[in-house]
């Protein structure tokens, strides 16, 4: 089927501080381009941090606007769209009864991003920058992505997404809990810092420790504008003394004198104090004397989404390789063995790969499994006794950008079946977490780590090498090891009994030159 040539997309970011709506032509030969931006103030967040529910009053307005975006879209023939709620939204507890409310009154359906969901789409939105984003990742740099309700810090070494980590500390949730301090615009500053001094102190211990990052890339509502402006005078980077001197400028004038100064919405300048004080801290704290602020927003990650999802266009960076870049760090923070993930990963890559008849699946759980074998026994750090659930809550606690929150959980349920027995069938009735679909998923993957687990029980990688093939309803598994493999088999043959009970599929191991009598 041929590729059309242009679509028309709309883009939907429902916001802690603001609505914003986004147009875009896609085409495979121009890639994306704007056509229409609407943006509108609401603060969402200030009910949310402060309240836990967003008031009738802004429920009301955030309908009408909305309604306006979809008689705008219809006027455009938009071919698609999403609607996307971040922290204002994912953190109010009438969730589902406000969407559902929303659905029926504008017929926008808005669909929650967890925050590593978020920070992905973000991510991939600074990633389609190209050879810039290229270049500024090639040695040491962050992505500091700084949102209404918290911060993303993302570490780059050699190209390669090494750690990613949140903090609750939002602009917006600062700004709330300055406001009931009695913060006025001169103490404001002083606030923030004190505020977020000593979680970044905690975070550098923990994650970043003697690490020099020597270029900080920034996502923001505040600071990007002002980058921007001063974009085609200046180019892209911004020196630290430019940086300083904005800060200065903050603190020495009032907001409606930095709005005439810069340019920038006076309502805004608070905000901007706020995000400049988080940037300047969290330079502090790495070391860094450049600012990149790529001027992206959330709705260019979703078009990126879209597009891609199209197949229009093809991403300028591995995200694949991040998530396991991810993975892997995590587990060496949990003393996780290296080799030992590697030998699981081959021998259930190869098991995964001989199957793909039987069990239906694709490239994208061919890498939950991938996942799974890097921190199989991450739980150990904690309790030698309950590796399952205890590697569970380490993957659900810790955030992977690159995955949907039931993507994690579909991994930690196939570590922890692993290591216990496999109690649920279909949906997840105790929870209600996961569906039938994706606890097919679970079975079937937790199946194939199970049989790669007991063929390397020992932790010798006696069966590295091992080759699969599938032969009637029989999965034969070929060794060509001379060593003892007494142990190996045992473990196969109670591990043989779940797999073939998930597949109607015999697994049958068998030495290469020699007869099992031998083996």
């Amino acid at each position: 089927m041929a590729v059309r040539p242009v679509y028309l997309f709309a883009a939907i970011d429902v916001g802690s501080f603001e609505l914003t709506m986004k147009i875009y032509e896609i085409s495979v030969k121009k890639g994306i381009r704007e056509v229409e931006c609407l943006e509108t103030r609401l603060a969402l967040g200030s009910d949310t941090y402060k309240d836990g529910k967003i008031s009738n009053e802004k429920v009301e307005e955030l309908c009408r606007v909305l309604a306006h975006f979809a008689e705008v879209m219809k006027s455009y023939q938009v071919e698609g769209y999403r609607a996307y709620g971040t922290s204002a939204i994912r953190e109010t507890e009438n969730y589902a009864v406000l969407l559902d409310k929303i659905e029926q009154r504008t017929g926008i359906r808005i669909e929650i991003l967890s925050n590593s969901e978020q920070r992905f789409l973000d991510y991939k939105s600074v990633a389609f920058a190209g050879e810039e984003f290229q270049s500024a990742i090639a040695e040491s740099a962050a992505i500091l992505d700084i949102g209404g309700g918290s911060i993303q810090i993302s570490l780059f070494d050699n190209e390669t997404l090494v750690s990613t980590q949140n903090l609750r500390l939002g602009v917006l949730r600062i700004k709330e809990l300055a406001d009931r301090l009695g913060a006025d615009d001169s103490t404001m500053e002083i606030v923030t810092d004190e505020l977020v001094s000593a979680q970044l102190s905690v975070y550098r211990k923990l994650f970043l420790k003697n690490r020099e990052i020597r270029k900080l890339i920034i996502i923001d509502d505040y600071i990007s504008p002002w980058a921007n402006a001063r974009k085609e005078k200046l180019g892209n980077s911004i020196e630290k003394p430019e940086f300083e001197h904005l800060r200065s400028q903050l603190r020495s004038m009032s907001s409606y004198e930095v709005a005439r100064a810069i340019g920038f919405p006076e309502d805004k300048v608070p905000l901007l104090v706020i995000s400049t004080t988080l940037t300047a801290r969290v330079a502090e704290l790495m070391g860094a004397q450049q600012f990149w602020a790529p001027g992206v927003t959330l709705c260019e990650g979703i078009a990126y989404e879209y597009a891609q999802s199209r197949k229009l266009l093809k991403s300028p960076h591995d995200f694949e390789r991040d998530i396991i870049a991810c993975a892997m760090n995590i587990a060496k923070r949990y003393e996780g063995s290296r080799r030992r993930a590697e030998t699981l990963g081959r021998i259930a890559g190869t098991i995964f790969d001989s199957m793909k008849k039987i069990h239906g699946l694709g490239k994208r759980e061919r890498l939950y499994l991938q996942i799974a074998c890097i921190l199989h026994d991450c739980g150990k750090y904690i309790s030698l006794v309950d590796i399952g659930e205890r590697s569970y809550d380490i993957v659900m606690a810790t955030e992977i950008i690159g995955l949907s929150h039931m993507e994690r959980e579909i991994i930690a349920n196939v570590i922890r079946f692993n290591h216990s027995p496999f109690i649920h069938y279909g949906a997840d009735t105790e929870t209600g977490r996961l569906d039938k679909e994706a606890y097919l998923k679970v079975a079937k993957l937790t199946a194939i780590l199970r049989l790669a687990n007991s063929l390397d029980r020992s932790h010798k990688q006696k069966m590295l090498e091992a080759k699969a093939k599938l032969s009637g309803n029989e999965l034969i598994l070929t060794t060509g090891t001379k060593e003892n493999i007494a142990l190996e088999r045992a473990f196969f043959m109670e591990s043989a009994d779940f797999f073939e009970e998930v597949y109607s599929i015999r697994p049958v191991l068998q030495m290469k030159g020699a007869s099992d009598e031998d083996a």
